[in-house]
């Protein structure tokens, strides 16, 4: 019961410490970049690795799909499902490419790139977002402890960095952090004109 106690109140410290209007506003920032994104007839393109690349498809199915409501569906990609490309990019370019190479191949200037990282470290999402940036496409990063290298490459106000070294409340602050993105990408696209609608959303 201890551990179990531990691990809720070391998850409720990193959500107060998160309860910031700075990471608010950045959150909010980055709901409205992708409501201006779609907007313009662009994509969100997403990836991660491990319970990071389940996030990434997590967020993907909920703008593709829906999250509260029947409306029509935001395009959204999630470049960690094929594992046929993800495993030939993998063998004839190196694991550091398997998301980069995606990139290449789907985006186009007005997309947005979204990498989460917990670390801030992983090669694969540095390098999709060294692309991105080159390609015109705007990035987004979702990070943790001190943001890593990706800190270094992207212009601090697209990252968020969740306040925790803990590898698990990271991940729950992202969880969050995507829910809460895609709840008001949600709600715009909702709440707009049915004259709007009708040409797409």
């Amino acid at each position: 019961m201890d551990k179990l106690s531990s691990m809720l109140n070391e998850h409720i410290n990193t959500f107060n410490s998160a309860n910031t209007p700075e990471i608010l506003s950045k959150i909010k920032y980055f709901a409205d970049t992708i409501i201006n994104c779609i907007k313009h007839g662009n994509k969100v393109l997403i990836a991660g690795n491990g319970g990071s690349a389940a996030d990434a498809q997590h967020f993907a199915a909920e703008l593709v799909v829906r999250l509260k409501y029947n409306r029509n569906a935001i395009p959204a990609i999630a470049l960690t499902t094929d594992t046929s490309i993800i495993t030939a990019i993998g063998n004839d370019f190196g694991y550091d490419k398997i998301f980069s190479r995606q990139i290449e191949a789907l985006g186009k200037p007005g997309d947005i790139f979204i990498g989460i990282s917990t670390s801030g470290y992983s090669g694969n999402i540095i390098s999709s977002t060294t692309v991105a940036k080159d390609m015109g496409i705007c990035t987004l990063v979702l990070t943790g402890k001190t943001g890593g290298e990706l800190c270094s490459i992207i212009d601090t106000s697209n990252v968020i960095i969740a306040p925790s070294n803990n590898t698990a409340r990271i991940q729950e602050f992202h969880e969050f952090v995507l829910h809460a993105i895609a709840e008001i990408v949600e709600d715009y696209f909702c709440e707009l004109p049915t004259t709007l609608k009708g040409r797409g959303f």
